[in-house]
């Protein structure tokens, strides 16, 4: 089953003068739902910081394990993915229903870019739901209230945070936001996030200039934080194995991934 809350004609919100995250997040794992203004943007943001690309990767391989276990090992059957972005290919709810046809999962964005290709993530099985939400994550409590028409809160929910707290620029509300929708899942249920960092073990001090770069010239703006003040978002929660690690090295498929500068982990709610 599917359901959607797609408006008619999201295309008057578009601009295409100014490059985009979605777009160019799109253009670098290469999809082509991109226009020039992102491809000129992202050939500079790779020009400065060339791992951008292994980056964009890593994250999107990283969704595919954490889903894949949660679903296969923790038996999970519903997903909140908050921050979705642009439909590429193995999206949440193929990799889920894929492990378990029944599987529950509601995407959250609010880029027009991404509302208009919404009905992609709609797809789902019949004997799933797969539903999507106009919504932005700084208002927590309308995201909860609307995934609850999808969602059963009395049952264990894997909440996807994947590239998007690095947008809520003040850390104190990023972790609010994190806390907030925590506290409304039950215990059993996971939190699973990527973020961006400037730690130099894991080769993040190049993303400064690069960040900079992309909040002059591209929207929305973005930052990176330390790998301590993300492990914050975790607090209350138990860390499954290997952590809080770069996001390519955790559960690898390789013995020897490449290392990018974006950190990744998946815990559990007592």
């Amino acid at each position: 089953m599917t359901e959607g809350h797609t408006p008619a004609d999201e295309s008057a919100k578009l601009n295409t003068g100014v490059a985009h995250n979605a777009r160019v997040w799109n253009y670098w794992i290469g999809g082509k739902d991109n226009y020039e203004v992102d491809q000129q943007v992202a050939e500079h943001v790779a020009g400065m910081f060339p791992i951008i690309r292994d980056i964009a990767r890593a994250d999107r391989e990283f969704l595919g394990r954490a889903v894949r276990f949660l679903a296969e090992e923790r038996g999970v059957r519903q997903f909140l993915d908050i921050g979705t972005g642009l439909p590429t290919a193995d999206n949440t709810h193929e990799i889920a229903q894929r492990v378990a046809p029944d599987a529950r999962i509601v995407y959250v964005d609010n880029d027009p870019i991404v509302l208009l290709h919404a009905r992609t993530l709609l797809t789902g099985t019949t004997e799933g739901v797969t539903d999507y939400i106009d919504a932005d994550v700084h208002d927590p409590e309308a995201i909860l209230e609307r995934a609850a028409h999808a969602l059963d809160f009395t049952r264990p929910v894997a909440v996807l945070m994947l590239g998007i707290l690095n947008f809520v620029l003040d850390i104190d509300k990023a972790r609010d936001i994190v806390h907030r929708v925590m506290a409304a899942v039950p215990s059993g249920s996971f939190l699973v996030l990527t973020h961006p960092t400037h730690d130099d073990e894991v080769g993040g001090a190049g993303q400064i200039p690069a960040m900079e770069f992309w909040n002059e010239n591209a929207t929305p703006p973005i930052t990176a934080r330390s790998g301590a003040d993300i492990a914050t978002f975790f607090e209350g929660l138990e860390l499954l194995e290997p952590g809080l690690v770069s996001c390519s090295a955790w559960r690898a498929e390789s013995n020897s991934p490449v290392v990018v500068p974006q950190y990744g982990a998946v815990a559990v709610k007592p």
